[in-house]
């Protein structure tokens, strides 16, 4: 089994929802997100997905998310932006884009800072 992995990132600001602390007001995080596909398979030039394609798909939806309020956006209406929730939202955007590749996505991790992250996966 191979394991791809690449690092991208996304900068929003949210406010958690039925929280009581000082993260249920209105701040800001520089997330970083990892993005782990696998696969059996290569193809003819030993590639299981070419990077350039799975970046192009996870940037889409960082677009989505970068430099927006994340309460705001469809996503997250009535659930905190969590970096729980964000995770899964990743995993199931990507998942379906990628459906069509022999790859199966393995795990979204989403880092809030450089000490604490969320993984989310269906495995």
């Amino acid at each position: 089994m191979y394991h791809l992995t690449i690092l991208t990132h996304f900068a929003a600001a949210h406010n958690l929802l039925n929280y009581q602390g000082d993260c249920e007001n209105l701040h800001g995080h520089n997330w970083k997100v990892e993005v782990t596909v696998k696969t059996e398979n290569l193809d003819q030039a030993g590639l299981g997905i070419d990077f350039k394609i799975l970046k192009r798909h996870t940037k889409e939806i960082m677009n989505y998310l970068d430099h927006k309020y994340l309460n705001d956006l469809e996503a997250f209406k009535g659930i905190s932006p969590s970096s729980e929730h964000i995770s899964k939202f990743v995993y199931d955007r990507l998942a379906e884009s990628l459906a069509s590749y022999d790859v199966s996505l393995e795990k979204i991790t989403v880092w809030e800072s450089d000490n604490a992250y969320a993984t989310y996966t269906q495995s």
